[in-house]
Order: structure tokens, then C-alpha cells, then sequence
């Protein structure tokens, strides 16, 4: 993992999930700006594919976005070949 320590916690809610207002900040994993939520492993690999579209956030935020991002990724079993975040993105053409 980086250095910085994840804020991300598992979120499941029996029946189904109306709205993203209904998510807690806990899920996302840019959790000040609720952007991307990580609900499930196809949502953690949408936050890996758009990671670098997320506008005006600082680079401590990619940082912590990242950490939450590995955490919601192991506990789904995404396998992410990525071990920090400035290697997100690099793979565009």
C-alpha cells in the first residue's frame, strides 16, 4: 500500500441502493468530492479507468483515492497491476 492510510470501508445495504446520496463518504474513493464510488469490484475497476478524468483534486487526494482504491480492490478481488497512483493513466494512447 502508500504511505497514506485508506478511508475506504466495505458499504452493503440490503434491498436496493436508490441514489448515491444514500452512499456514505466511506465508499468513495475521492471521499471529500464523492467521486467514485467503490461499491463493488466493476466500480473499482470504473475508479482505476477514470481516475485521471477526476478534475480539481490535489495530489494528496490521488493519493488517498489510490490507498482507498487498493483497499475496495482486495476486498473484491480486483487485481490491480498499479502500485501508485501516477502509474494510473499511463496506459492511454
Amino acid at each position: 500500500m502508500t504511505g497514506v492510510e485508506p478511508t475506504w470501508q466495505p458499504y452493503e445495504e440490503h434491498g436496493r441502493l436508490t441514489s448515491r446520496s444514500n452512499l456514505p463518504d466511506t465508499v468513495f474513493a475521492f471521499p471529500a468530492q464523492r467521486k467514485e464510488p467503490l461499491t463493488d469490484a466493476q466500480h473499482v475497476r470504473n475508479a482505476v479507468a477514470r481516475f485521471n478524468q477526476v478534475l480539481d483534486v490535489s495530489e494528496e487526494d490521488r493519493a488517498l483515492a489510490f490507498a482507498n482504491i487498493q483497499k475496495a480492490a482486495q476486498y473484491y478481488g480486483v487485481n490491480l497491476s498499479e502500485t501508485n497512483w501516477q502509474e494510473l493513466g499511463i496506459h492511454r494512447t
